[in-house]
């Protein structure tokens, strides 16, 4: 994007990059969108469109209906991740790690395509897991998702884990789950000790992955927003960016210099 067309705000949060002594991003699915995978509330979303596909991540339902579990399993063959690729907003947060400018970056998603853009894991917590790996409900075990799947695809239609016979589920946090404490714990002291804290792509509505632009804010700390749809932060924020991530993160990266 020329300079002249650069949004003005972004300008700004370039400034506060290089000013911080710590900056924190947050990512939603609306950074994966340009990668092929939809979000979930949007317009457009996956339970906007079809509202039963949000009982697939009820984890009282997955564990007592088997025939539940199947048509997981199913939608897990046909997940738009596999055939994903990072996309410029993926990699220019990843080159602003490399810069020494982003201390940690918590994403909402599943997918793994902060990792393969880039992102070093001791850089990034999957607040939400990953699909990208498979877990026993019953002993913990945990194994990469595609041996699960070629399973599937071989006529299982509900895979017990190998060790102990147990129910599989992808590694991901689904609702009734609690997140990762270790994750969770990190990720609010670096939101109350943070001087910026990035928002991209997220609706800001999930709870308790909300209340970290929420901390920062009480601890002084500028908070940006860049999203395509109005949050519920938007009043507080220091500075909200509508250009699509894909070009509006480059943009800010190659302004931080």
């Amino acid at each position: 994007m020329p300079q002249s067309q650069v949004d003005t705000s972004i300008h700004d949060v370039a400034r506060w990059i290089r000013d911080a002594g710590s900056v924190m991003v947050l990512t939603g699915a609306g950074i994966s969108t340009d990668s092929g995978i939809p979000d979930f509330r949007g317009p457009q979303g996956v339970w906007t469109k079809n509202p039963k596909a949000e009982r697939l991540s009820d984890i009282n339902a997955y564990m007592a209906d088997k025939e539940l579990r199947v048509e997981a399993w199913r939608a897990r063959l046909e997940h738009p991740a596999w055939a994903a690729e990072p996309n410029d907003a993926h990699r220019a947060l990843a080159a602003l790690e490399a810069k020494g400018r982003m201390d940690l970056l918590v994403t909402q998603n599943i997918d793994g395509l902060h990792q393969l853009a880039g992102t070093p894991p001791e850089r990034l917590i999957e607040i939400h897991g990953t699909i990208r790996e498979v877990m026993c409900m019953d002993c913990d075990d945990r194994a990469p998702m595609e041996a699960a799947l070629e399973r599937v695809r071989d006529g299982e239609g509900d895979p017990e884990c190998r060790t102990c016979g147990g129910i599989l589920k992808s590694a991901t946090i689904s609702f009734g789950q609690s997140l990762v404490a270790r994750d969770l714990d990190r990720a609010l002291g670096a939101a109350g000790s943070c001087d910026l804290f990035i928002a991209a792509g997220t609706s800001l509505t999930v709870y308790p992955v909300a209340h970290l632009p929420r901390l920062a804010l009480a601890a002084g700390a500028n908070l940006a927003v860049f999203n395509a749809e109005p949050t519920p932060f938007d009043p507080d924020a220091s500075a909200v960016v509508r250009t699509p991530l894909a070009e509006s993160l480059p943009a800010l990266v190659e302004l931080v210099g």
